[in-house]
């Protein structure tokens, strides 16, 4: 049937289907996938008991809008241990479908047409097309690895004008592995002073932060949580990213705007799944010992990886670790990735593909949220190259 109707996108065009891309390359080629950002293993056996016992129980219907309440009042408890913050679970806290769902009402309830949002590339996928859809610029700070994706504070006050609504960021970071520190959160909270500037940060892989390094969330900073989204994964954490669910947490004013999109776009999110988490999240242990569970696989995989002609930098968080091929080919990103899927059946993602202008660096990008088995096959593939 011919449709006579052509629709115009405000958006550009997506260039990250790399990401699918890869995913069916990998399965095409029967290679081992390490592109996209999935553990390969399951969770622990008492979540899904647990979703089993909450789906027997009958919590199979609409769940509230803004989340369980049991639910909420354990993420409050939780963010007060970890961070010293508090926040109360009827007005500041919203359980949401996933960190994407999270990060896009976030975005579109705050920027309207013109107003500015500032981004540090590389950076994920779903940031800009958010802020463009409900009509606001990008502005894009780029991080280099020459200078090991630090942001230069000085480079991001210039860029800051009078549209400037929204500032992004996101650590540990997605997907350089890198941290931010105690001093860009102090160069962050001078920079916004005075102004109206609201800040999303995206910790997702707040539990998956290496080498006794502290995790400095949003949280910990009362004058910048005062004007802060800060959204949290529960797939990250429990290793169940196919639930997609996460939350948010907020000042009452800033969650009162996040609520007003929700509603329409989710209004609410899967109920047995929600009870299931409720019930493992007194398992204070298992969030608590995930960055050794991690620095584990990250260290296994970058140790059987000396002796390569890759050039390794340890990741400092995420389960992401980066590796500079600039010894071994002059090929962009991209088509290294291709030619490593199709002739040494290992599926990686270019980290080009996170820049605007597909800027090259020679890098590419390794989950290693995979059994250790896939691993040691993973670098013994790697090493021979």
């Amino acid at each position: 049937m011919d449709c006579s109707v052509t629709l115009k996108s405000k958006l550009p065009q997506v260039k990250t289907t790399i990401f699918t891309r890869m995913s069916a390359l990998a399965a095409q080629e029967n290679a081992l996938n390490l592109s996209q950002g999935f553990p390969d293993f399951d969770c622990p056996p008492a979540l899904s008991k647990a979703v089993q016992k909450a789906m027997a129980e009958g919590k199979n219907q609409y769940a509230p809008m803004a989340g369980l309440m049991s639910l909420r009042e354990k993420i409050a408890r939780k963010t007060q241990e970890l961070y010293g913050a508090e926040y109360h679970p009827e007005t500041e806290i919203t359980i949401t479908a996933g960190a994407t769902q999270a990060l896009f009402t976030a975005i579109t309830a705050v920027i309207r047409y013109g107003d500015e949002a500032l981004i540090f590339e590389p950076a994920y996928d779903c940031y800009a097309p958010a802020v463009e859809l409900a009509g606001g610029v990008c502005k894009f700070v780029k991080l280099k690895p020459s200078d090991s994706y630090k942001i230069d504070w000085e480079a991001v006050k210039k860029l800051c004008s009078k549209n400037t609504r929204l500032i992004i960021i996101n650590s540990p970071h997605n997907p350089s592995g890198s941290v931010l520190g105690e001093e860009d959160m102090k160069k962050l909270e001078k920079l916004v002073e005075g102004t109206d500037i609201v800040i999303l940060s995206d910790e997702v892989y707040e539990h998956i932060v290496f080498d006794g390094i502290r995790h400095e969330s949003i949280c910990r900073y009362p004058n910048l949580a005062r004007r802060s989204f800060v959204v949290s994964s529960f797939g990250k954490t429990y290793h169940v990213t196919g639930w997609k669910t996460g939350y948010v947490v907020a000042p009452a004013e800033l969650m009162a705007e996040f609520r007003k999109v929700h509603q329409y776009n989710v209004f609410c999110v899967n109920h047995p799944m929600q009870a299931a988490i409720c019930d493992f999240m007194d398992n204070t242990a298992h969030h608590l010992e995930l960055a050794a569970f991690y620095q584990t696989k990250r260290d296994l995989f970058v140790n059987l990886l000396n002796g390569s002609r890759f050039e390794i930098t340890p990741s400092a968080g995420t389960y992401f670790q980066n590796l500079n091929y600039t010894a071994i080919t002059e090929e962009g990103d991209v088509d290294f990735a291709v030619r490593l899927t199709r002739e040494h059946k290992i599926a990686s993602i270019p980290l080009s593909v996170f820049y605007r202008d597909n800027a090259d660096y020679n890098r590419l990008r390794f989950c290693f949220a995979k059994g250790d088995e896939t691993l040691k096959k993973a670098a013994e593939i790697l090493c021979r190259i």
